[in-house]
Order: structure tokens, then sequence, then C-alpha cells
């Protein structure tokens, strides 16, 4: 089942279906980079501030900078839509494309334990920062779980997530919903009194 992969070949299927376009050129879409892009400013402050509390604390928020920094350059240039497509050519190159549906699902099994184990690790590592950064750690999360959901391209998942309320789509509603998190704790930590913490 599992053969050798020709990657000339796996490079020419994958841009063929995918190119580095503008992926979501709707107000929307930009509403959502420049969400992504405050989270990561918001971030930074918080880490050049010494607002998150303690060293590990302070890791965490620069880990959500890079984070919401690449992914904002993501969001536009849709780089899980080429993880999908490549995912797709090598399913069609080495002939299991017709059973793919147990791989999608070992992927996105793959994928929610990797959440929770990073999420618990989270947990454990900032349990004295915790009151302080519980709304962005949750907040990290939704994010990851969506990133996740749509790298692995599953298409139950996408119809979901493609439904309407009024006229935004779930999808916008469900990324921007972790963003306001991530965004409403650093916040919080920078309106704060008190001394920092460092």
């Amino acid at each position: 089942m599992f053969q050798t992969i020709d990657l000339s070949l796996l490079r020419t299927c994958a841009f063929n279906r995918w190119s580095p376009t503008i992926g979501d050129p709707t107000i929307w879409g930009w509403g959502t980079v420049a969400a992504y892009a405050l989270c990561a400013l918001l971030a930074l402050r918080v880490v050049l501030r010494s607002r998150g509390g303690s060293r590990r604390a302070q890791l965490f928020w620069g880990v959500i900078c890079i984070a919401m920094a690449f992914l904002a350059l993501n969001k536009q240039l849709d780089l899980q839509s080429l993880l999908t497509a490549t995912g797709r050519c090598i399913a069609h190159q080495q002939g299991w494309y017709e059973d793919r549906r147990g791989v999608q699902r070992g992927v996105i099994m793959a994928l929610l334990a990797v959440i929770l184990l990073l999420l618990a690790t989270s947990l454990y590592l900032m349990r004295r920062d915790l009151r302080r950064n519980a709304l962005a750690l949750l907040g990290l999360i939704v994010v990851s779980g969506f990133v996740a959901f749509r790298a692995v391209g599953f298409h139950h998942f996408d119809e979901i997530i493609n439904l309407r309320v009024g006229d935004v789509r779930f999808n916008v509603i469900f990324e921007l919903t972790g963003l306001v998190m991530i965004a409403l704790n650093a916040l919080v930590l920078l309106l704060r009194k008190g001394p920092r913490r460092r």
C-alpha cells in the first residue's frame, strides 16, 4: 500500500492543486488576518512588559506571538490547503485514495491527541499562572483545533464550518472566537496594575 513517493511527481501534483495566492480576499478574510496580527502584537507586548507571570508563562506568550504571526501569513497563503493537496497526491500516487477515509480519521485522531497532550502539558507547566492566562490558553486550543481540522480537509467537517449564520460563515465565527479569547486575556494582563513579574 505505501510505496516509494516520486517527489517530482508529488511536487507537480500538489502545485497543480494549490498556488500561493490570496486565499480569502473577502472582508472577513482580511479581518481575520488583522485579528491574528493584533493577537501577535498583543502577545509581544505581554512578553516585552513581562506581564504573563513566570518565565514559563512568558515563554507561552512568546509561542502565541510566533504562532499568531505565522497564522496571519498562513490565512491568506492557505498553506493548510497545500498540506491537504499533498496528502491527496500521495494517496493517488500510492494507490490508496479510495481508502483515504481511514487515513483521514487516523490523522484527525492524532491531531486531537497532540492538542490534548499540549493542553495537558500547558496546564501542568502553567499551573501557577493559570488564572492569569487561562483564557489565552483556551483561545489557543480553539484556534489550534480549527487549524488542525482545516489542515486535514475532512469533508464532513468542511460542510459544518461552511454553514452560515446570517451572512457570516461558521468557520469565521469559530476562528475568531479563539482569537478574541487570546486578545482579551492579553489586554487584561496589559491593563492590570501592579508590579511586573520577571
